[in-house]
This record gives C-alpha cells, sequence and structure tokens, in this order.
C-alpha cells in the first residue's frame, strides 16, 4: 500500500505536468488499436449478420480486449516489482500517469478556446472536431464553446474522476481495465445501424463501471464550484444537478454535465448532429447567460478543483487503511 500511495501521488502529478506527448507511445493508443483490429476480424467492413450474431460477437471484442488489458497489465506490474521495488514503483508511477487524462483534456480544448479568440471559425471547428463525436461543420462560435464545455464536464468523470478512483482501488490493473472499457464504449459503443448490437454489450459495460464514479465526480464537482472563486454558483451547480442529473440517454453523463452547467448559469446539451442525422436531446441547465469561449477556461478550472479534491481524498482513504 504504500508504494501504492507514492506512485499514485507521482503517477496524478506527472499526468498534470507532462499531459499527452504526441511524440511517445502511449498505451491507450495501443488498446484502440487492438479494439480495430477485432473489430474488423469479427465485424468485417460490411457488418453483416444477425443481431443475435452481432451481439454475440460484440461480446467476444469485449471479453478479449478486457483479458489481453489486463493480463499485460499485470505481467508488466508484476515482473517490475519482482526486480525491485522502486523498480515496480517507476512502473506504476508511469502507468498511474497514462491511466489519466487531466492535462490533455485541458490542452486540446484550449486549443479550441485559442482557436475561437485568436483564429477562424473554421480553426474552432475542426479542434473541437478532435474532442467530440457530434458533426461539427456547421457549428457556429457558441456552438464550437458549448461543444467545448460539455466535453471537458463529461470527461471530469470518464476522463479523470473514474480511473482516477479504480486505480486508487485496485492499481493500474483495475485502472486499465476501466480505460479498456472506456475506449471500447468510445470506439464501437454508438447507436447506429453499424454499432447498435455489435458495440451494445461495450456500451452496457461502460455504463456500469461509471455509474458510481459518475455520482462521486458529480459531489466532488458542486463541492468545487463553491471553492472555484466567483465564475461559479455552488448553490446553482447543486439545483441544476438536482433536476437535470437524469437528461440523457446515458445513465451517467449529465450528472457532471449538469453541475457544470449550474455551476456557470449557462445551457448546454440540446439538439446535436451525429453521422449526419439530428439527435433530440433535452437541454441541461438554464440560460442565466449565453456561452462564451472564455467558459473553456472557468470548465477546466472546475476539472482541476476537482482532480485535486479527488486525489487527496484517496490518499487520505489510503492512509486511513494503512494505519488500521
Amino acid at each position: 500500500m504504500k508504494y501504492h500511495m507514492i506512485a499514485f501521488l507521482l503517477g496524478f502529478l506527472l499526468d498534470l505536468m507532462l499531459g499527452d506527448p504526441y511524440c511517445l507511445p502511449h498505451p491507450i493508443r495501443a488498446i484502440g488499436n487492438l479494439i480495430a483490429k477485432l473489430e474488423k476480424r469479427l465485424l468485417g467492413t460490411e457488418a453483416t449478420g444477425s443481431e443475435k450474431e452481432k451481439l454475440r460477437k460484440g461480446g467476444v471484442l469485449v471479453l478479449a480486449v478486457l483479458g489481453i488489458t489486463v493480463t499485460v497489465t499485470t505481467v508488466i506490474l508484476l515482473g517490475a516489482y519482482w526486480l525491485h521495488p522502486y523498480v515496480g514503483i517507476a512502473m506504476e508511477t508511469i502507468m498511474t500517469y497514462q491511466i489519466l487524462a487531466t492535462k490533455c483534456m485541458k490542452v486540446e480544448s484550449m486549443k479550441v478556446y485559442r482557436a475561437l479568440k485568436h483564429q477562424t471559425l473554421e480553426d474552432a471547428r475542426k479542434a473541437v472536431s478532435m474532442i467530440v463525436g457530434r458533426d461539427t461543420a456547421a457549428l457556429d462560435e457558441e456552438g464550437v464553446a458549448k461543444a467545448a464545455v460539455e466535453t471537458v464536464a463529461e470527461s471530469t468523470s470518464d476522463g479523470v474522476i473514474a480511473p482516477m478512483l479504480y486505480t486508487a482501488l485496485g492499481g493500474p490493473i483495475l485502472g486499465f481495465f476501466y480505460k479498456a472499457a472506456n475506449t471500447m464504449d468510445s470506439m464501437v459503443g454508438y447507436k447506429n445501424d453499424r454499432y447498435l448490437y455489435f458495440g451494445r454489450t461495450a456500451a452496457k459495460l461502460d455504463d456500469l463501471v461509471n455509474f458510481i464514479p459518475a455520482r462521486i465526480s458529480a459531489g466532488f464537482m458542486i463541492v468545487a464550484a463553491f471553492l472555484g472563486g466567483k465564475h461559479f454558483s455552488g448553490k446553482r451547480a447543486w439545483r441544476i444537478f438536482c433536476r437535470d442529473r437524469k437528461k440523457h440517454a446515458s445513465p451517467n453523463s449529465a450528472h457532471t454535465e449538469s453541475v457544470c452547467a449550474g455551476a456557470l448559469g449557462i445551457r448546454l446539451a440540446g439538439d446535436a448532429s451525429y453521422f449526419g442525422k439530428i439527435v433530440k436531446k433535452p437541454y441541461i441547465g438554464d440560460a442565466v447567460r449565453r456561452i462564451e469561449y472564455e467558459d473553456i477556461k472557468r470548465a477546466n478550472r472546475l476539472m482541476y478543483i476537482t482532480a485535486w479534491m479527488s486525489e487527496m481524498v484517496c490518499l487520505l482513504l489510503m492512509t486511513v487503511n494503512c494505519l488500521l
């Protein structure tokens, strides 16, 4: 536990300092490549087959990806600790750093901020298309800013707090298990003709593993709204969370999004285009004011405060566990 605590803290700090340099290989990209190869092998390019067959193949994908991910992580981590405890701490630190995505989310969303502030709308659309799944070609400036804020709000849960909680609980083995599940959902969990049945197991698994973390994330974020300063309203964050946290097709996505909308006094969500089709969605939050590109910075500040709170609480609980 002592080694785990050291690596847990150092990995978090490394994430805040380094983010995700493109020049370095990353295990999440490797997991993504594995998913893509298995999808091509199992589903093919035409996605033919019955509903039952697609469901079965989707289940095979989930089991294969999770099995390979957990096995590789376990072998590497145990091998490192077998060599020497310091080697193990170093490896666990690196793995923890790779599991978290706080700095990466800030860097990518701030590209949208800078494009809106200093460049063209087309540049901003291109920047936001790198971090959202919706169609961005028709978005105006407010739509681009809203998409970026929504992504930061959602990623506070599934990109920062959820992987942090799983890593705190079960080390990098459980942390990478979560990341594999989340990556599968982001790649095949769509409700379109190709993935409706093939990706259903991955989507349901993602809902399951995020159920508790999404609610913990929202709780931390509400407290962060009280602590964040004059640009945030903790009372409104709590009120909008209570009212709008279920206004999403996913049982988890609207929790942090509703807190962020309430904290900033803006309205998020609403109808959006995916793969050329308009998807009807209810609004989240009240339009106390119009969304502006500065809200991207504010959403990131809320995410960072939330991340620090979660890290400190996890370390405190680990310390208590060590003393018992």
